[in-house]
């Protein structure tokens, strides 16, 4: 798709109803997403998400998509080395039949690890959610010149370490764009412009529910939609013309 100029559409899903709609509806990929822990647990962050919770919430996606490219987020200090990496990722695929994992950060050697291993691997730079008691915040990242260096560069190590797919989650549109013309794998934005090969969205984000603020990055789809079905076919489609995420919706 990338190769083609085909946009990629992503969406977060934890079940197997929402699974199925998105699936019917054309959306490329579904992100088993770690954010389960706040838009269905009702935590603050995704920092208590388990394995356990990550493989049954798989389970349940991959149970009912037919089509969809399925990537499950390894969960908050579940890869602190190669070996324990493997043996998550392992559960991933197995017990939630994932196709491919994410993992957050620069950690390129387990990347290379779980890649000869045979594990598809999607790396996730820019904001990164498990480590936001580290970071300070939800904030953005990449806006000064050094910081924009180390993740291209950091971009460029985990794609030579064999990742197959990259999110950028909040970064100024222009360095997203730059990414994602020097990658050849493709590149999924949240929070980081239309430049990006694809975009993805917290699935409750763009439907305008859930308990916290909706983040400015996102959009609220479901107005003027006439269903949920609906407001997931806008979304599919603005992806795929290019038309979200508008300026008001990046940095």
């Amino acid at each position: 798709m990338k190769r083609n100029g085909e946009k990629i559409s992503c969406l977060t899903a934890y079940d197997a109803s929402f699974a199925a709609l998105l699936d019917q509806v054309g959306i490329d990929v579904l992100l088993v997403g770690d954010s389960l822990g706040m838009v269905i647990q009702g935590a603050n962050s995704t920092v208590p998400v388990t394995v356990d919770d990550m493989a049954y919430h798989c389970r349940c996606v991959a149970g009912a998509a037919q089509r969809a490219f399925i990537v499950a987020d390894l969960p908050f200090a579940s890869y602190a080395e190669p070996a324990q990496a493997l043996a998550n990722a392992a559960r991933l695929m197995q017990q939630g039949l994932a196709q491919m994992v994410k993992l957050e950060g620069a950690k390129i050697e387990v990347v290379r690890f779980l890649v000869d291993q045979g594990v598809p691997v999607c790396g996730h730079l820019g904001l990164l959610p498990q480590s936001v008691n580290r970071l300070g915040g939800y904030r953005v990242q990449g806006r000064d010149a050094a910081q924009a260096e180390t993740i291209l560069r950091e971009a460029q190590q985990l794609e030579q370490a064999g990742a197959g797919l990259l999110v950028l989650e909040c970064v100024p549109a222009v360095l997203a764009k730059a990414i994602s013309q020097t990658l050849a794998i493709p590149v999924i934005g949240i929070g980081a412009g239309v430049d990006c090969d694809g975009q993805v969205l917290v699935l409750y984000d763009m439907l305008n529910i859930g308990t916290g603020n909706r983040p400015r990055f996102s959009r609220n789809f479901m107005a003027g939609a006439a269903s949920i079905e609906d407001a997931v076919v806008r979304y599919h489609q603005a992806v795929k013309a290019a038309q979200f995420p508008g300026s008001e919706h990046s940095y």
